[in-house]
């Protein structure tokens, strides 16, 4: 039951998402198809090859995870803030048989989805840049959706203690731009001392990123199950605690 009632949720936001869906997708994968231009073909022609494969294939599988991650975590901040506050679309849901949990859950996959979109286009359009993925790459697609409950999770829990718009600059600027800088997209972190290595592990985009790297290019090498269980830890640690604080924020 609760699985039909949190896809009322998802089929809501999915129709309201397709009135302004250009719009929307030019906003979120503006920036990763920029820095791909940008660094790929500007930059990435004076970088020697890295691990055997030139600087524009080196950073286009963790432009497409940061796809997915700036289009969850925008979603479940600004959107679902949106819908908390402004628009009182959460206290309008809740007077239905809806539950503060499957109104949770229907916007981490929401915004999940968007991610898994975002992700899917820049894959996509990979081979038009000079990218061509291995068919492995197929296997991504799940991954991918999981990072995306991952960051719109993350971003639920943001909304669910804000109070203003304003609050999502933290949230941007102290977590979201340094994952982006930091999570192996742009460099190897292998050649990092090990102090320095240790915290980027401990990033979960560091994960998604090589796992990304791998499989758009066909390595299945060991060590790619502990960077799966990583992610699916993150995921589920940040989608449970989401609906804890949506649910205090909401029944107070």
């Amino acid at each position: 039951m609760m699985c039909l009632l949190f896809s009322k949720i998802w089929l809501r936001n999915a129709r309201v998402w397709m009135r302004h869906i250009r719009a929307s997708l030019i906003g979120n994968l503006g920036q990763p198809f920029m820095f791909l231009l940008a660094m790929g073909y500007g930059l990435g022609r004076e970088i020697p090859a890295i691990h055997g494969l030139s600087y524009l294939q080196f950073i286009a599988p963790g432009l497409v995870t940061t796809a997915v991650m700036y289009s969850a975590a925008f979603e479940a901040t600004y959107g679902s803030y949106t819908r908390l506050t402004t628009q009182h679309t959460f206290e309008a849901i809740l007077m239905t048989p809806v539950s503060v949990s499957d109104l949770a859950v229907g916007e981490v996959i929401w915004g999940a989805t968007k991610g898994l979109v975002s992700g899917i286009i820049m894959l996509i359009s990979l081979p038009l840049f000079g990218v061509w993925p291995s068919p492995l790459v197929l296997a991504l697609i799940p991954i991918l959706f999981l990072e995306g409950v991952f960051f719109s999770a993350l971003g639920l829990i943001t909304t669910a203690v804000a109070d203003n718009y304003e609050f999502f600059n933290y949230f941007t600027s102290l977590l979201i731009t340094p994952l982006f800088l930091f999570s192996g997209v742009f460099f190897p972190i292998d050649s990092l001392n090990p102090v320095a290595k240790a915290v980027l592990l401990a990033l979960p985009l560091t994960h998604t990123v090589t796992l990304a790297r791998r499989f758009c290019y066909g390595d299945l090498s060991g060590g790619w199950a502990l960077n799966l269980s990583v992610i699916a830890a993150a995921a589920l640690t940040a989608a449970w605690i989401s609906i804890m604080l949506l649910r205090r924020r909401l029944i107070r």
